[in-house]
């Protein structure tokens, strides 16, 4: 069990007066924390213990036996963020649709224990293409609110980076839109399941400089399919070692997302939201292409499932 404590945190204007329990409920992983009267992360813990790892039927059992000393509090609310809320996962919470803030999502929460426990919907929108192509997130949508509660904004452009990268629009304090880019699953297959993860070093260190190199690339005409195979070319001439390439390949595809979006400097700097590995990357990026960004780790969803615990 891993537990830690902090000390600071941004006071909810109306904080709930009982005891929060915020979960965050992945596909691979599980995370909690007791929170404060304030906010404050009292105690935390994490386990490998994703949906994928709990057999059907189970979920509440797990659940127990990870927080079930933290729910004895008197008056505890639980509220559970990502894919427990999926279809393969505790019990399935539909989709908020956007437009949609804080008060949507609370209107939207599936009792599991009513006025207890309760799983996080997530939202969906919807492209304006001809297709009306749907997009979902499962567990952001916490991330996204609690970055705006620690920031201070009710409107911003915001990125979470990952196996699937969100790209996100808050206007009022509320979601308008949003954009995932399979960024994260693309570098994976392609350095490990495909010709070009034959002349990668995945175990060596990360080389801002070639990074910084494949983000140029993806910045010049072309498609990104072309680029793509000078991965391997790269390396057969030797231009960039096999301890260098994964540094290329990673920079040629979150550039590649970048070229995709149009960020104007009035709304402020982008938000970015995930482990430090990650903002890093996409703050190089973004800072190359001349646009200002700021970052957020673990604690935004807490502050996010805190603030939605607030408006219950």
């Amino acid at each position: 069990m891993n537990t830690n404590t902090t000390t600071h945190a941004t006071p909810h204007p109306s904080a709930p007066q009982r005891p929060v329990i915020a979960i965050d409920w992945g596909t691979s992983s599980l995370r909690g924390a007791r929170l404060g009267p304030m906010g404050e992360v009292l105690e935390s813990r994490a386990w490998p213990r994703g949906i994928l790892t709990v057999p059907p039927g189970q979920f509440e059992a797990v659940f127990h036996e990870l927080f079930g000393d933290w729910m004895q509090a008197q008056g505890a609310l639980c509220l559970i963020s990502g894919m427990a809320g999926s279809r393969q996962g505790w019990q399935e919470a539909p989709y908020c649709p956007c437009p949609a803030g804080f008060a949507e999502l609370g209107q939207h929460l599936l009792w599991l224990q009513p006025g207890r426990i309760a799983l996080v919907p997530g939202l969906s929108c919807m492209e304006a293409d001809t297709l009306n192509t749907p997009d979902v997130m499962r567990g952001e949508e916490v991330q996204i609110f609690g970055a705006l509660q620690r920031t201070g904004r009710d409107s911003a452009t915001l990125v979470l980076p990952g196996t699937h990268s969100k790209w996100v629009q808050v206007q009022s304090g509320r979601v308008t839109q949003f954009q995932t880019f399979m960024t994260g699953e693309v570098f994976a297959v392609m350095s490990q399941h495909s010709i070009l993860g034959k002349t990668l070093d995945l175990n060596g260190d990360f080389d801002e400089a070639t990074f910084l190199q494949g983000v140029d690339q993806s910045q010049q005409s072309g498609s990104v399919l072309h680029h793509l195979f000078a991965v391997r070319t790269l390396g057969l001439f030797e231009r960039l070692s096999a301890a260098q390439l994964p540094s290329y390949l990673s920079g040629l595809l979150i550039g590649e997302e970048l070229r995709q979006q149009a960020v104007s400097a009035d709304s402020g700097p982008v938000i970015l939201i995930g482990s430090d590995a990650l903002t890093l990357r996409y703050t190089l990026a973004l800072q190359r292409l001349g646009i200002a960004c700021q970052s957020h780790g673990a604690e935004a969803t807490w502050a996010g499932l805190f603030a939605l615990a607030s408006a219950c």
